[in-house]
């Protein structure tokens, strides 16, 4: 009945306390509630987007959560309602044990944007712990002959609630001897003390059996028991006597285990075994008991477990003095515990806004942490910095909290992320400082364009390659990370806006990879440029361009032409020379060209084959054919030279050029077109054979643009001029006849045929380079029949030395092979 009695009392009381809310007015800053102890898991404590002003709804948008001061979070938040509820059944002795009132401390930290708000549940106590005896059978020895009115102090009974559902009072079971007395302590439960009302005696009643009842104040009211049992002693005369009622002590918190705290004394006027006295620290909570030792036969008190000023700052110490016959005196042992800074200040982080965009603005809140320095009394002021310098600064936002701000340019190309260290510090002394270290990262942004490795690119590539062949590659680097970093190229016409360059080049977007979309001819094109342009793959892109230069090699791939003597195909040029040329003489010149550049393009000249290869020689670098000896009569008067003209590349082209040289004894000699012997005439290569014709036509519109060019500037000077009158003279055809000499020395040609006469000079006789049929026929202005001396352009360099030599008698008349 009685359990069942205590159950219905608990739950009477629980439920009368079930809920308890108030909100303190007392501090803008923070915001206070209060609840009742054993309150069920979930149970409703407050609506907080209430308290704070906020719409229904924001808490969760703003991702509101509850950070506690301490490792374990004591309330639920629902995001949605904004409702407060308590995550586990509270017990206040546990969490604050004898302190009062029990605030639990905890922050409402919300995100975007970031902000934090403090607040507090105080935890009410309700009448759950029944006042109890650590012992529960006391013996007390006390001699019959105690004076009336002696006190004997009784152990005190352990309530862990406090308030008025803490220890309130003391009852004794009715008796004749003794009366009870209430007394208190400056720090710990109330104790009561045992006053003698009638003398004892051991013969009459050798002991006394009575019930000491602690009851507290809730309602109902709980109580606890213990039986004294009071044992009567024969007469010993006198009791210890202490040297002081109270001893008064400080003690340092920091002390040691063993450290002396204080002495206490007393002495008996007895003698024999009642003097002998014995200290013991009886009828003492058990926290003291944990604390404090005393020597029994010295009575030295010292310390028997760590003191901490912020747990409890004053220790009440009974001491009992106890002579050999059982007489007993008490004294007290204040003990004051001093404060030393031995806690650092503790950081406690609520937030932290990680990753951090690297264009974030000045004063940017990256992380919200609060400070509490536990030695409030003597660690001084709280002291917050940075120990190492980086773009982050340390700003308080409002008591022992504070913000962590950006506070110059973030730039994650340079440091991707910071190991920020916050150092608190108090200024002691000693000065104890504790570092906490909160990781921010830096994320990216497209800022950097992308950059090429060169200023330039100059790329080569063989001609007559094969299409689609790799050239080359142009590569950026983007210092940005993810998208922000892919670079794409594209092609971009040069400045000059030739879109023909896009006909031979291609580029791979993704790696720079370059090709040559066709083959590439050198004669046609030898170098070409164009722009390539490399893009980031960023939401607002960024680019940068670069000029690149496609360098074509030449290849042998063209044989040498020959200009002079022209190949038609048909018959062999005939070349005069007199013989009476002395050796060295010039005879003529073959000119030929190549279409490629460098060393394919250099050419030699070779005798390949000769009538007389002892009479001639050809001049290998320039393809002069010279005499190499005197002209004999045996000599034939026809030679016919084969002369092989090859390039210098690889592999090495050549050609061929035939020519008949007529060996004369002078100008009178006739001018006679030989042809081939051979039955089987030479082939002419028809590529050779289209180039030719081609030079032909080309040359021949350009003859055209510059005679009409020159016909009109001519016009418009004769205009006002005076006209002459020009006689024409044409004839159809100057060949020699059968008869080739008529005139005897005179060496004059049987008939008139006019000439345009070309001198060589160089040599030591007189002779006509070339007779080149000359079709008009002007007669003079004063009726002379002077011819004009003309310099052929054709001819080669020594023709202007043999030039000079005009006034000679021996001369040569040369087919213009035209």
């Amino acid at each position: 009945m009685a359990v069942a009695r205590r159950k219905f009392l608990q739950s009477r009381q629980v439920g009368s306390l079930l809920f308890l809310l108030c909100i303190s007015t007392g501090s803008a800053a923070t915001i206070r509630y209060s609840v009742a102890e054993e309150m069920e898991s979930g149970s409703f404590v407050a609506n907080v987007a209430k308290d704070l002003g906020l719409e229904v709804g924001k808490l969760a948008a703003r991702g509101a959560r509850l950070v506690s001061e301490g490792s374990k979070v004591h309330f639920r938040l629902h995001r949605k309602t904004g409702d407060l509820f308590v995550k586990e059944k509270l017990d206040r002795e546990s969490l604050c044990g004898k302190a009062d009132p029990c605030v639990l401390h905890f922050e409402i930290v919300l995100v975007e944007p970031l902000q934090s708000f403090r607040a507090e549940v105080r935890v009410f106590d309700i009448n759950d712990n029944a006042p109890i005896f650590l012992n529960k059978q006391p013996l007390l020895k006390i001699p019959e002959s105690t004076p009336l009115g002696s006190r004997f102090p009784l152990q005190s009974a352990q309530d862990l609630d406090v308030g008025l559902n803490g220890l309130q009072n003391y009852t004794l079971s009715p008796n004749a001897y003794f009366h009870l007395h209430t007394r208190f302590r400056s720090q710990g439960p109330k104790y009561a003390e045992l006053v003698l009302d009638k003398p004892l005696d051991r013969e009459e009643q050798p002991e006394v059996n009575l019930t000491i009842t602690a009851v507290d104040g809730g309602s109902p009211p709980k109580s606890g028991i213990a039986h004294i049992r009071v044992e009567v002693l024969d007469v010993n005369d006198h009791v210890p006597q202490f040297s002081r009622l109270v001893y008064r002590v400080q003690v340092p918190e920091n002390s040691a285990n063993g450290s002396l705290v204080a002495t206490v004394s007393a002495t008996d006027l007895d003698e024999g075994s009642n003097k002998e006295i014995t200290y013991s620290l009886a009828q003492n909570p058990e926290t003291i008991l944990q604390t404090f030792q005393i020597d029994s036969q010295t009575g030295e008190v010292r310390l028997r477990g760590p003191l901490d000023f912020e747990a409890i700052e004053t220790y009440d110490i009974d001491i009992q003095a106890t002579d050999g016959g059982g007489l007993s005196a008490h004294s007290k042992v204040l003990v004051e515990v001093v404060d030393v800074n031995d806690n650092p200040p503790e950081v406690t982080v609520s937030s932290v806004s990680s990753p951090l965009p690297e264009d974030s603005p000045l004063q940017t809140v990256v992380a919200l942490f609060s400070i509490r320095d536990r030695d409030i009394q003597v660690g001084g002021k709280i002291i917050c910095f940075l120990r190492e310098d980086l773009p982050f600064a340390v700003k308080p936002t409002f008591r022992n909290s504070y913000s962590l701000v950006t506070d110059r340019g973030l730039d994650r190309e340079e440091v991707s992320g910071y190991n920020v260290t916050v150092v608190a510090m108090d200024t002691g002394p000693p000065s104890l400082f504790t570092e906490t270290v909160i990781e921010v990262l830096i994320s990216d942004i497209n800022d950097n364009p992308p950059v090429f490795q060169e200023d330039s690119y100059i790329l080569t590539v063989r001609e007559n390659n094969s299409p689609a062949i790799f050239i080359g590659k142009v590569h950026a680097e983007d210092l940005d990370l993810g998208e922000n970093a892919q670079v794409t190229y594209t092609l971009l016409p040069p400045k000059s806006g030739d879109l023909a360059v896009f006909a031979y080049i291609s580029i791979n977007s993704d790696n720079g990879k370059l090709y040559a979309l066709r083959t590439i001819d050198y004669e046609a094109i030898q170098d070409f440029q164009f722009v390539v342009k490399a893009t980031d793959g960023g939401f607002l892109s960024l680019s940068s361009q670069v000029t690149v230069r496609v360098v074509i090699l030449d290849d042998n791939d063209n044989r040498p032409m020959i200009l002079y003597p022209l190949q038609n195909g048909t018959s062999p040029c005939n070349d005069l020379v007199p013989r009476s040329a002395d050796v060295g003489y010039l005879v003529t010149k073959v000119v030929a060209v190549d279409g490629d550049s460098g060393r394919n393009s250099w050419l030699s000249y070779h005798l390949l084959k000769a009538t007389d290869p002892g009479l001639f020689s050809v001049q290998q670098q320039n393809g002069e054919i010279r005499t190499l000896r005197q002209i004999s009569e045996r000599d034939p008067m026809i030679q016919k030279l084969i002369v092989l003209v090859q390039d210098h590349g690889q592999p090495v082209l050549s050609t061929t050029a035939s020519l008949n040289i007529l060996l004369v004894d002078g100008f009178s000699e006739p001018y006679l077109q030989f042809r081939n012997p051979s039955k089987n005439p030479t082939r002419v290569n028809p590529s050779t054979k289209y180039l030719v014709i081609s030079l032909a036509v080309l040359s021949f519109l350009f003859l055209l643009s510059v005679t009409v060019i020159f016909v009109l500037h001519i016009y418009q000077k004769v205009k006002y001029r005076e006209k002459f009158t020009v006689q024409e003279h044409f004839y159809d055809d100057c060949n020699f006849p059968n008869n080739l000499v008529q005139g005897g020395a005179s060496g004059s040609l049987s008939q008139p045929c006019p000439y345009e006469m070309c001198s060589a000079t160089g040599t030591s006789n007189s002779e006509f380079r070339f007779l080149k049929r000359f079709m008009p026929n002007f007669p003079f202005p004063h009726g002379t029949g002077e011819a004009k001396t003309e310099a052929c352009s054709s001819l080669p360099p020594d023709s202007e030395r043999n030039r000079s030599q005009g006034s000679e008698d021996h001369g040569r008349v040369s087919d213009n092979c035209m």
